[in-house]
C-alpha cells in the first residue's frame, strides 16, 4: 500500500459516516468554556443546512417535540437543526419554530439568551474543532469582561433566561450583570413573564443554581431584577428583617440566609441540605413587628411556608422532609450542647433519628451551616454534630423488638419502655 493510500484509509477510519458531509457546529457552553480555560463537559451542536429526512437518512433518532433535536446514533450526542423561533404566546413554551436549510447559523446564535452562550466553531469530519471562533454578538469581550449581556431584545420571549441568568451567576460569581439585561428583566418581571413558569422548571434551576459554588449569587440576581418576589415572596421578605446582633452580628435575616447557603456549599452539601438552609428561617419573615429583633416561635411558623413553597414549586420528597426538620429542630439542635440524656433522646426521636440516621446527619449538616453563617462565626467549630451522633448511636444500640417482647402482656408501656432504655443507653454512654 502506498504512502498516500495508507493516509487515505486512516482519514476514512476516523471520519464519522454519521456526519460526513454535513455542516455541523459546537455552540454555546463548550465554546463558552473552552474559552474560559473551563473543562468542556458537553458539547451541544448544530447543523446548518439540512433537514429531518437528512439526518434520519443517516441514523439519527429525533426526540425533539417542539423543535428538531436528533441523537447522533454511536455517542448519543444532541444534534439540533438551525432554526429561529417567535413569541406566540406567554411563559416559555408559547413559541413557534421555524426550521430549514435556508436557516443561517447566526439566525440560530442571535435567538440565544447571552452573548457569551452565543459562539460556535466549526466541527471537522473527525470531530476536532476547527477554524476562528464564530462570534457574531460579542461574547469574547463580553468574557472578557465578566459581563451577561442578552444577546437581542428575543430575550424577553423566553422567562426561562432570567432563572438560567441567575444560575449562571452563581456558577461565574466574578460576573456582572450588564445594566440593559437588568432594565429588560425587570420589565419582564412587571409584564408578568415570571408568573407564567411552570413550578417544575422553576424548581430544575433553582435547584441547580443550589448546586453551584456560590448559590447567593443568584438569589442577589432574582432580588434585582424584582423577580425572587414573584417566585419566592416566602424567601424574599427576609431583607431587612432584623436579628438579635449577639446571635447574628451581620443583623439581617436576608443576609444571614444568604452566608448559611453560602457555607453550605462551602461544604460541599448535597442539594437536599442546600435547600433546607435556604428555606429554615422562613418563618422569621412574619415575626410580629412589636417583638424585633426576638424571633420567638419562628421554627413552627417556617413549617406551614416551607410546605407551601414545597407544594407550588412540587419541591421533591427528601428535599421537603429534611426541610421540615431543620427547620422545626434547628433551635433545638443549637441548643443541644447543653441537654442531658432525656432531653437528647427526645431530640432524636423528634427527628424520627433512629428510623433514619442518614436524614439526621443531613439535618446536622444544615444546622452546622446555619451555626456558621453569621458575620465572624464562619470559622468556628461545631461540636453538636459529635455529641448527637454519639447520642444516636447510643440509643440505637436498644433492641426495641427485645424490649418490645418483654411487655408482649402490656403493649401499651413498650413505647415508654424503648424510650427509657434509650436515656438509660445515652446516660450510661457519658454523653
Amino acid at each position: 500500500m502506498t504512502e498516500r493510500a495508507i493516509q487515505t484509509a486512516q482519514t476514512e477510519a476516523i471520519v464519522d459516516p454519521a456526519t460526513h458531509g454535513l455542516e455541523v457546529y459546537a455552540v454555546g457552553g463548550a465554546i463558552r468554556d473552552a474559552l474560559l480555560g473551563l473543562p468542556v463537559q458537553d458539547r451541544d451542536y448544530v447543523v446548518v443546512g439540512a433537514t429531518p429526512e437528512d439526518l434520519e437518512a443517516r441514523g439519527f433518532r429525533a426526540v425533539g417535540k417542539d423543535f428538531p433535536v436528533f441523537l447522533h446514533p454511536r455517542t448519543q450526542a444532541e444534534y439540533a437543526l438551525a432554526r429561529t423561533e417567535r413569541k406566540t404566546a406567554a411563559g416559555y413554551k408559547g413559541f413557534s419554530v421555524y426550521y430549514a436549510p435556508d436557516v443561517k447559523l447566526e439566525d440560530d446564535l442571535i435567538r440565544r439568551d447571552l452573548t457569551i452562550n452565543a459562539m460556535a466553531q466549526r466541527v471537522a469530519e473527525d470531530g476536532a474543532l476547527v477554524g476562528p471562533v464564530i462570534d457574531p454578538y460579542g461574547g469574547q469581550v463580553d468574557l472578557a469582561a465578566r459581563t451577561f449581556r442578552h444577546v437581542s431584545d428575543a430575550f424577553v420571549e423566553d422567562p426561562v433566561r432570567i432563572l438560567r441568568l441567575a444560575r449562571f451567576a452563581a456558577r461565574f460569581a466574578d460576573f456582572h450583570v450588564a445594566p440593559e439585561t437588568n432594565a429588560l428583566m425587570q420589565r419582564m418581571v412587571q409584564a408578568g413573564e415570571v408568573d407564567a413558569l411552570v413550578p417544575e422548571r422553576v424548581w430544575q434551576e433553582i435547584a441547580r443554581g443550589l448546586m453551584e459554588a456560590h448559590p447567593q449569587r443568584m438569589f442577589a440576581v432574582l432580588r434585582d431584577c424584582r423577580a425572587l418576589v414573584r417566585l419566592l415572596p416566602e424567601l424574599d421578605r427576609l431583607w431587612g428583617v432584623p436579628q438579635r446582633a449577639d446571635y447574628h452580628p451581620e443583623v439581617d435575616t436576608g443576609v444571614h440566609t444568604m452566608m448559611v447557603i453560602e457555607i453550605a456549599a462551602a461544604m460541599g452539601a448535597p442539594l437536599p441540605v442546600r435547600f433546607a438552609a435556604l428555606v429554615h428561617d422562613l418563618g422569621k419573615g412574619t415575626t410580629p413587628e412589636d417583638i424585633l429583633p426576638r424571633h420567638i416561635g419562628h421554627e413552627e411558623r417556617s413549617v406551614p411556608m416551607i410546605e407551601e413553597v414545597c407544594q407550588r414549586l412540587r419541591v421533591p420528597t427528601d428535599c421537603r422532609e429534611l426541610a421540615l426538620v431543620v427547620a422545626r429542630e434547628h433551635g433545638n439542635i443549637h441548643r443541644s450542647d447543653g441537654f442531658d440524656a432525656t432531653a437528647l433522646v427526645r431530640l432524636l426521636e423528634r427527628c424520627d433519628a433512629l428510623r433514619k440516621p442518614e436524614r439526621f446527619r443531613l439535618a446536622l449538616q444544615a444546622c452546622e451551616a446555619d451555626a456558621r453563617g453569621r458575620l465572624g462565626f464562619e470559622d468556628r467549630a461545631y461540636p453538636q454534630t459529635e455529641r448527637l451522633l454519639q447520642a444516636l448511636q447510643a440509643a440505637s444500640s436498644i433492641d426495641a423488638g427485645a424490649v418490645a417482647k418483654r411487655y408482649a402482656d402490656n403493649p401499651a408501656h413498650i413505647k415508654q419502655a424503648v424510650h427509657v432504655a434509650r436515656i438509660e443507653a445515652v446516660t450510661q454512654a457519658g454523653i
